[in-house]
């Protein structure tokens, strides 16, 4: 029973793998890219086990994806700063945990990304509007029918799953998808070519009958 119910499951990761919309990963990948090069930060949340991609996604972004003489990306995952988000959520709102901490930071021309599985996280959507306010890029990774994260963001992504676990495997699998084809945009965009060495020139007052 247990190696039928493995089956199972991996058939459903293939599945969602298999439905998935690649244009909007591709969209995905495009705005992580402008961001980079344009020099705006890029902000990742979510919570439990979307909490851990965030912090994957940008460790990642800020580290995997780096190549010499491309442009570095500058992210922070907002769940990584204990101290603020218990203070917040301590003093207000746990809603409030990741969009008092982005207030004071997103600018213009940034680059919000909310995880959520069911769309529907209170403190995630909250992040969101803030990021609007401030003229942020939203974007969105979720599952199930989107939930309320879908109409809310400039650009989702919706597993085509209704299996959490199995949701957040694919988060996981395209967090490390994007990282690598920035990294290889990046390698075939930025390698230095070997500086060929010329011969120096003679020196004149040298060469014999000169």
């Amino acid at each position: 029973m247990w190696a039928e119910w493995i089956e199972d499951y991996f058939d459903g990761i293939h599945r969602a793998l298999e439905a998935l919309p690649r244009e909007a990963l591709l969209q995905i990948i495009a705005q992580i890219e402008a961001a980079a090069r344009d020099g705006h930060m890029i902000f990742l949340c979510g919570n439990g086990g979307s909490a851990a991609t965030a912090s994957h996604f940008a460790c990642d972004l800020a580290k995997g994806a780096r190549r010499p003489g491309a442009p570095m990306i500058r992210a922070i995952a907002l769940t990584d700063n204990v101290p603020l988000l218990t203070a917040w959520a301590n003093d207000t709102e746990y809603r409030h945990v990741f969009a008092e901490q982005l207030r004071p930071l997103v600018r213009p021309g940034d680059l919000v990304i909310a995880i959520s599985g069911s769309g529907n996280s209170p403190n995630v959507l909250e992040a969101v509007r803030v990021a609007r306010e401030a003229g942020a890029f939203t974007i969105g990774l979720t599952g199930f029918q989107g939930g309320k994260l879908r109409e809310l963001v400039d650009l989702c992504l919706i597993v085509p799953s209704a299996c959490m676990e199995q949701i957040e495997d694919v988060h996981l699998i395209l967090q490390h998808t994007i990282t690598t084809v920035l990294r290889r945009t990046w390698e075939n965009a930025f390698v230095v070519a070997p500086i060929l060495q010329e011969e120096p020139m003679p020196d004149a007052s040298r060469i014999p009958g000169s």
